[in-house]
């Protein structure tokens, strides 16, 4: 195996049964996405029918599903290659890459169409833009191009809470762009941390990550910058029309951790992490996925004890 198209042409071709076709949606990102789109809907100022949050849950996961079905699709050559993706259902054989293009169209159309009528157009044609801003921009281009993939990239991730705001009101606010921020900001280091522990993936396969084009030092202090960027976005949205005490007590204590794995990971040398087999890397990668889930976690406890009346 010399490169991504031999690794691609000389997997097997099973034939492809109900889990193929889960996976080929990408169904941990689609959680991600699912949680914070629905806060966002939680906390938006108004009021929207069950049914219609419901409904409109639903096709903004279809169109996360959507996009991953869409990066499957185009990804499948250096995802043969990468050890972390080559068993996905594209690049093991198991789903055709044409099958898979047609899955993601058909499931987009279907999304952006559906949320359009049980929402309103502003928020279809939002999620319209994420799908084409993670599949164009982010996959097709930007991902194979720049070791600044993942920081602009970040945006198509970060969309979902404003969709779920724009299915309630109908537009944006400071309110969702924070929520957008957040996202945004925490995308680069816990990408980063990943690439850091997967060593030679991103190499083997071409993609031009932080890790491979500028080396591994200066993807540590690059962690380190972000997450001191990060920390005051996070905390700033507490003092917004959709934080409170829960969220501002969860974000501090959270962004202390925070920087406190980040310096840990700058002070570090290769030498260190190859001798604990980056153990603090793991353990930064696995706390910034609750990290981000417990943020939004807090804005939904917020908003629910605000609706009981007691602040």
């Amino acid at each position: 195996m010399t490169d991504a198209s031999t690794a691609l042409s000389s997997t097997q071709s099973p034939e492809a049964g109900f889990g193929d076709y889960v996976a080929l949606l990408k169904p941990r990102v689609m959680s991600l996405v699912v949680f914070t789109a629905f806060v966002g809907l939680a906390v938006a100022p108004g009021s929207i029918h069950p049914m219609v949050a419901f409904a409109s849950i639903l096709f903004i996961a279809l169109g996360a599903g959507a996009a991953g079905a869409l990066n499957m699709w185009w990804d499948a050559d250096i995802d043969a290659v990468m050890r972390r993706t080559r068993n996905r259902p594209v690049p093991a054989g198991r789903v055709a890459p044409d099958e898979a293009l047609a899955v993601g169209l058909a499931l987009a159309g279907i999304a952006v169409v559906m949320l359009g009528l049980a929402a309103n157009l502003f928020a279809a044609g939002l999620l319209a833009f994420t799908i084409f801003f993670y599949v164009v921009v982010y996959t097709m281009w930007l991902k194979r191009w720049t070791p600044q993939n993942i920081v602009i990239g970040g945006a198509a991730g970060a969309f979902p809470p404003m969709i779920g705001w724009a299915c309630v009101t109908g537009g944006m606010s400071v309110e969702s762009w924070l929520m957008f921020a957040l996202i945004f900001m925490w995308t680069p280091p816990h990408f980063w941390s990943l690439a850091l522990f997967m060593k030679s993936d991103y190499e083997n396969a071409g993609v031009p990550m932080l890790t491979v084009t500028h080396g591994r030092a200066a993807t540590r202090r690059h962690i380190l910058v972000y997450s001191l960027l990060l920390a005051p976005v996070a905390v700033a949205a507490g003092f917004s029309a959709i934080g409170g005490p829960i969220y501002i007590t969860v974000a501090v204590a959270m962004n202390l951790w925070l920087l406190r794995g980040a310096l840990l990971i700058a002070r570090r040398t290769e030498a260190m992490a190859e001798l604990d087999r980056y153990r603090i890397e793991k353990r930064f990668f696995g706390f910034s996925l609750i990290y981000l889930f417990a943020h939004f976690g807090a804005l939904l406890a917020d908003r629910a004890v605000a609706g009981m009346g007691v602040w």
